[in-house]
């Protein structure tokens, strides 16, 4: 063996060896998520509080941030000789995987409860909301499946969108969104000024109609028609009409507006997470003289808001590392960086979201952040297409 060799396997033995992942066995708190909605029912049997039926948006929204701001930043990066190490154990897999059954049983249970007379109205859209924001981070546990090339995990993904009956998000966020993100042709990209409010129905009928463009395009480069079993959103909207279809059967239609109260809940929540992500970051365009003239540039950890809290990286599943995920979509959850290029939100995303639904609050916060990492200069900002030419008009020299 060569002595560079010898070196390198050296190397990689002593990672294997020496380095640990601290938060490991932390992963398995990710199904608090979906278990919130088999709570409810016992805590309120054993406390006698009502309000915990409202436990999900308490646990997401109220106790997160709390306990993110107590515990503070990850502040730990696995080493570059762990990587294959990492990416090779299937224990960070299972975490994922076992998200699913839980997020199933938990519906089921929600769905019974909703079917019974046994709970006031308050309370059954308390269980939905719950319920709703469990499904929203199962839509999360659905991005990390989707982005691998195992063909099981593509499956499981679509699986998991079923709640939200959100299953274009496959075909959208791979094909649609990496490509064009922070760019304003990516409906999943907020812009600079933009409230959460006016995003959230851009971006939902944004992403379902490039979802149709884009799997509509594929289908005809690979000589196939629209109603193909190759359709992948068919797919994952048959899964999403079964789902709904036995439910319905078993509890009955009394249960239905419950069920597209938690739908609409999970994916709302999934676009939040989106608007908070991008906001106001844009690439830029490659000058005239490149030879990919008019196109934006790669997409860097610059583009993408990074977060770093040790609380909301183990809940979400890394996705706070954003920038590096955007930067290297290859890379499995349990292997992503915090990089100090990214610009950086100053609380985890859990509390950003809070921030996010209070537009002024959210605008005081985070436009001078925006405009520092473009040196002020908000023209190179990702702008709302009218406000970039208005931006302009007023700066024309007068006669």
């Amino acid at each position: 063996m060569s002595p560079i060799r010898h070196a390198r396997v050296e190397k990689d033995c002593a990672a294997k060896v020496h380095w640990r992942d601290r938060k490991r066995y932390l992963w398995t708190l990710g199904l608090i998520a979906p278990a919130c909605s088999l709570l409810p029912s016992q805590l309120v049997l054993w406390t006698g509080l009502e309000v915990l039926w409202w436990i999900g948006p308490i646990i997401v929204f109220v106790a997160i941030p709390l306990v993110d701001a107590l515990v503070g930043e990850d502040g730990v990066n696995p080493p570059d000789e762990a990587y294959k190490q990492l990416s090779n154990d299937r224990y960070y897999r299972w975490c994922t995987y076992a998200f699913l059954p839980v997020q199933v049983v938990a519906l089921f249970v929600a769905c019974y409860l909703w079917s019974s007379d046994a709970l006031a109205l308050v309370d059954k859209i308390g269980l939905a909301v719950t319920v709703g924001v469990g499904c929203g981070i199962g839509i999360n546990a659905a991005h990390e499946l989707g982005h691998r090339s195992d063909r099981l995990e593509r499956w499981l993904s679509k699986i998991a969108l079923a709640q939200s009956c959100y299953g274009h998000f496959y075909v959208e966020h791979n094909k649609g969104h990496h490509a064009r993100v922070a760019t304003p042709e990516d409906p999943a990209s907020a812009r600079f000024g933009e409230s959460l409010w006016r995003f959230l129905p851009r971006s939902v009928v944004g992403g379902m109609r490039s979802a149709l463009s884009l799997e509509r395009d594929r289908l005809h480069r690979r000589g196939l028609r629209w109603w193909s079993l190759d359709n992948n959103l068919l797919q994952a909207w048959a899964m999403s009409i079964v789902l709904f279809g036995v439910v319905l059967g078993v509890f009955g239609w009394r249960i239905a507006p419950y069920l597209v109260m938690q739908a609409v809940v999970g994916f709302c929540l999934l676009e939040t997470v989106n608007y908070v992500e991008h906001y106001g970051l844009l690439r830029q365009r490659l000058p005239r003289w490149s030879t990919s003239s008019g196109s934006y540039e790669p997409c860097s950890p610059r583009h993408s808001w990074n977060s770093d809290r040790l609380v909301t990286n183990v809940f979400l599943f890394h996705l706070q590392r954003h920038s590096d995920h955007h930067a290297n979509p290859g890379r499995r959850y349990q292997t992503l960086r915090s990089s100090e290029e990214a610009p950086q939100l100053p609380a985890g995303y859990a509390t950003m979201i809070v921030l996010a639904a209070v537009p002024p609050l959210w605008r005081r916060v985070m436009d001078r952040r925006v405009l520092a990492h473009y040196d002020q200069d908000v023209r190179r900002t990702n702008m709302a297409p009218g406000a970039r030419a208005k931006l302009a008009t007023s700066r024309l020299p007068s006669n």
